[in-house]
Order: C-alpha cells, then sequence, then structure tokens
C-alpha cells in the first residue's frame, strides 16, 4: 500500500487542494528514464501554466530510481504490491490534484501534450484518450505485430463490446479526473488496468474524448516489462470476461436459433438437399445445440446478475425490467412443463415399443418422438435448477 502522508498545516493543505493536475507516472527499475521523463513532465507543466505534481509510484526498485526521481522534483509514492494496475492505483489514490495524467516512466510519451489533455478537461471530458495512430509513431517505437494486428484487433473487439469512442484503446497516456476515476471503481491489478478504465468509462456513460499523441522508442536499454502473447491474452480474456453478451448470450441465442430452425426443418422426416440426405442424426445434434444454448443464456444472466451485484459492472435497467416478469415460480412452471412433456413422449414411445414385444426400433416417427422427450427431460431440470440459483444470486440485491 501507498506510504502515508506526513500531517500537513491548514496553509499547505489549500495549496495541496488548489493543486490542477497530478501526473502519474508508474517506475520499477527505470533508472534511464525516469528522470528524464520526471524532468519533461515538470517542464510542461511549467511552460504551460498548469499548478500540478508528478508522482512517482515506486513498485520495488533498487536501481537508484526512486532517488532520481526525487532528484529532478517529484514525489515518490511507495507501493508494496506488484503489478502496472497496483502501482497506478498507489499513485491515483496518492495524487492530489483534480486531474490525473497518467504515462509509462520509460520516455516513450511526448509530456508537452500535457495541455492537449488538460484542455478537454476542463472542457467536461471525464476521460482523456491519447490515440498514437493519430499522432504518429516514431520508427521502431511498437513492433510490427502490435502496430498492425495487436492493438488494432484489440482496440476493435473494445469498440464493439463497449461501444467506446477510442481509437487507441491500449495508449499509455490518458488523462481523467479524480472523481471520474472513483466512480469507474477499477479493480484490476495487472497490465489490464487500463482496459478497465476504458471499458468502465463506457459502460458508465461517462464523456471520453480522445486527443492525438506521438509514440517514441523506448527510452530504456532493457526489454520492456510488456509480453506479447501473454499480455495480448490477458486482454483480449478481460474483454470477454466484462462483456457476457459477446462471451454468453450472442453464441446462446445463435446456438437456439440454429438448433430450433433445424429441428422444426427434420421433426416431421427426412430432407433432400440436393445428394445429401439429413434424418434423424442431424436432428439429435439440433437438440443438442439448443440444450448448449440454454446454457449459455443461463451463464449470461447469471455473469451479468454477479456482476452488478459486486459493482463489477453498473446496474442495467433492461435486466431489472426482465427480472419483472421472470422470477423463480415462472422458471419452475417452464421446467415442469418441460419435464411433464418429456415425461409424456416417453410414455408414449415405451407404449409404441410394448406393441411390437419390446423387440428393435425400426421406426424412424418413433426414434425422433424418443430423442424430443430426452431433450425436454434434460432441458427441464436445467430450467428449474438454473432459475433456483438465478433466485439465490439474487437475494443480495433484494
Amino acid at each position: 500500500m501507498p506510504q502515508s502522508m506526513p500531517i500537513v498545516s491548514d496553509d499547505r493543505k489549500a495549496g495541496i487542494k488548489a493543486l490542477e493536475l497530478s501526473v502519474v507516472l508508474p517506475c520499477l527499475n527505470e533508472r534511464e528514464t525516469v528522470g528524464t521523463c520526471v524532468q519533461k513532465a515538470v517542464e510542461a507543466l511549467r511552460k504551460a501554466g498548469i499548478h500540478g505534481e508528478v508522482v512517482v509510484a515506486d513498485n520495488g526498485s533498487t536501481d537508484g530510481s526512486v532517488e532520481l526521481a526525487e532528484t529532478e522534483g517529484a514525489r515518490v509514492v511507495r507501493v508494496e504490491h506488484r503489478g502496472y494496475g497496483n502501482a497506478l492505483r498507489g499513485g491515483i489514490q496518492e495524487a492530489r490534484g483534480t486531474y490525473v495524467l497518467m504515462a509509462d516512466s520509460d520516455d516513450s510519451y511526448d509530456f508537452t501534450h500535457i495541455p492537449r489533455f488538460i484542455e478537454q478537461l476542463r472542457n467536461g471530458s471525464d476521460l482523456v484518450m491519447g490515440n498514437r495512430f493519430l499522432g504518429g509513431i516514431r520508427d521502431g517505437a511498437m513492433p510490427p505485430l502490435h502496430r498492425y494486428l495487436g492493438n488494432p484487433v484489440l482496440t476493435a473487439i473494445g469498440r464493439l463490446f463497449f461501444r467506446s469512442p477510442s481509437r487507441d484503446f491500449h495508449c499509455g497516456i490518458r488523462a481523467f479526473s479524480k472523481d471520474s476515476y472513483e466512480r469507474m471503481d477499477i479493480r484490476s491489478t495487472g497490465m489490464e488496468f487500463a482496459s478497465e478504465m476504458v471499458v468502465k468509462a463506457s459502460l458508465l456513460r461517462m464523456r471520453v474524448s480522445e486527443v492525438p499523441t506521438t509514440l517514441s522508442p523506448d527510452g530504456r536499454s532493457h526489454p520492456p516489462h510488456l509480453r506479447t502473447w501473454h499480455d495480448g491474452w490477458r486482454h483480449l480474456r478481460f474483454l470477454l470476461m466484462y462483456s457476457p453478451r459477446w462471451l454468453f448470450l450472442y453464441p446462446g441465442i445463435a446456438s437456439i436459433v440454429v438448433g430450433l430452425a433445424t429441428c422444426i426443418w427434420l421433426m416431421s422426416g427426412p430432407r433432400r438437399v440436393g445428394d445429401v440426405v439429413f434424418d434423424f442424426h442431424t436432428l439429435a445434434y439440433a437438440f443438442g445445440a439448443i440444450v448448449v444454448g440454454f446454457q449459455l443464456l443461463a451463464f449470461a444472466v447469471f455473469t451479468k446478475v454477479f456482476a452488478i451485484t459486486e459493482g463489477l459492472l453498473p446496474e442495467d435497467p433492461r435486466l431489472n425490467r426482465m427480472f419483472d416478469y421472470i422470477k423463480l415460480e415462472t422458471g419452475l412452471l417452464a421446467g415442469a412443463l418441460c419435464v411433464a412433456l418429456g415425461v409424456v413422449g416417453s410414455l408414449l414411445a415405451v407404449s409404441t415399443w410394448a406393441r411390437s414385444s419390446f423387440g428393435p426400433i425400426t421406426s424412424d416417427n418413433l426414434l425422433r418422438l424418443v430423442m424430443l422427450s430426452v431433450f425436454a427431460l434434460i432441458l427441464g431440470p436445467q430450467i428449474i435448477f438454473s432459475s433456483f440459483f438465478l433466485s439465490i444470486l439474487g437475494l443480495r440485491r433484494r
């Protein structure tokens, strides 16, 4: 956790409150560049006439980074728990400015662009994102895999899933008001911190804007902390987990629609398409698709309710309206009807089988009846127990 702050006089408190901007730089053994970043940030604040400070959130440096940062005029906050997100959380928590600008301490971002961010914040933006693709990426500043695949793909997914206006989802320099940050209630402690910020701002319908900024080659001699495939997967996984609609709901609807359409098409008998005959073998897969689709729909609702209850996602009025009509008793009734259908179908199938002295079943129609009955007997209990589980999840909300 960040170190506790010393007691200050009333006059100093007044000065602290008057700070407009805190520039927060996470740091872990950045001796080669942290001093330069602090120096550039301090100079940018001075030239722009912005009353601010530079905060270095140190995550356990052992190479003298802390001393260099303090020498150049930064206030150092020591953050015990490791992780990119933890470092930023600690630094932002101790920031004294009305606004906060975060940036990497590897000397890759241009601090002379600070006024661009401040202007948007003063005009009412809650979050101002830098856009490296608009401002320019210097030769050697970003690996081709990141520039042409990783960032564009993850940004496109983020824009699709969350309707975010940001066109550079993972830009390391961004600014926001302290109040907006607290509303976001960010939980991530690692690299996902940056993604969660954009996701939460979009979900909360905050005012998000962007300004062009440049990216220069990393000023350090050692490799960056970022691991391409590992961290790329972590960001993609995070985006999926924060969007139950795209992870569960839409695939579930698609599975049910395809399965149901196929069942309707094949229940009356085999169908021929060209030289291919579709029969009860395909029908079995169609019933399976409906079962899988229902499970995905249930997961979508379970995840949404849990995430809202835990404060991970904001309230969804549509979900609340749905619960006005879909209650435990509704699910129990629907599940009971499915089970009853399965039992009746099974009894009919057994009686038909009995008329043939329980011999081999050769009737395709009887096989269709058996498959329908088994499907209903599987789906019915799932609806019943899913309804109970959803009611349990809703106890805390009520």
